[in-house]
């Protein structure tokens, strides 16, 4: 296998319940819906790369698990899964900076982590709606000097490039992935599949897309699910719950 090429391992590290409009933008108001928080594993290369690193401490039930399909691990248990410790990763890459995507960052003591420098702006300098930031999650990884600003968009490694998609937070981050089957794109917003492919009742108002619910600008939005969606093979939106049940994509 061509070490460039890359398998991705959904780690559930979480789930949230709330209304399925923080998803889906004027659409499913009032509906309940959970949604998994993930860490990814990606597998190829000389390098230990994850993608964001999920809740600290997240609410394990049989309920939750149902809801999402899947099991739902600890940071330390679902590494183990895959054979690996928190101190064994070399590069986590964030999508972005809200408090669900960061919360283990502490405990990869030997890792390198790539954000956007617009996110680091953000979370040191809040807006009152910014309530998702929390900034005593990355303090650890500042004072260690582990964190590489991302100014535009690059490649991280051969293989893995990031690209700057701010719809969900100015400074998201969506990771492209070389894949035995071609890229795969893990979204740098939070949205699920139903966000890529509307129901007919949205696509009979012509839209392609819907935004996420929680976003910046949500004409931009729209726009850059377009672009990302347009440069995918394989799509993985970063909410979706079928990847909770899938263990390698592709």
């Amino acid at each position: 296998m061509d070490k460039n090429y890359y398998k991705i391992h959904p780690i559930v590290m979480g789930t949230k319940a709330f209304d399925k409009g923080m998803m889906t933008y004027q659409s499913g108001y009032g509906e309940p819906y959970t949604i998994p928080i993930f860490s990814w594993y990606l597998e190829g290369g000389d390098k230990r790369v994850i993608v964001d690193t999920g809740e600290y401490s997240p609410l394990i039930s049989k309920e939750r698990e149902r809801a999402i399909g899947g099991k739902i691990y600890t940071f330390e248990e679902g590494l183990a899964k895959w054979g690996l410790k928190p101190e064994d990763i070399d590069i986590v890459i964030h999508t972005h900076l809200h408090n669900d995507h960061c919360e283990n960052d502490s405990k990869c003591i030997n890792a390198i982590f790539f954000i956007h420098e617009k996110e680091l702006e953000r979370i040191h300098n809040l807006h009152p709606l910014d309530f998702r930031y929390m900034e005593e999650w990355i303090e650890d990884i500042e004072k260690n000097n582990q964190i590489i600003k991302i100014k535009s968009d690059q490649e991280i490694l051969p293989g893995i490039r990031v690209i700057h998609t701010p719809a969900h937070t100015v400074g998201g981050l969506s990771v492209l992935v070389k894949t035995s089957q071609g890229t795969a794109a893990i979204t740098g917003f939070c949205v699920i599949m139903e966000n890529f492919e509307p129901p007919l009742k949205i696509r009979a108002l012509e839209m392609e897309v819907i935004p996420p619910g929680t976003h910046v600008n949500v004409y931009e939005a729209y726009d850059i699910m377009l672009r990302v969606r347009d440069m995918a093979d394989i799509l993985i939106p970063l909410h979706e719950p079928k990847f909770a049940s899938i263990d390698t994509i592709p």
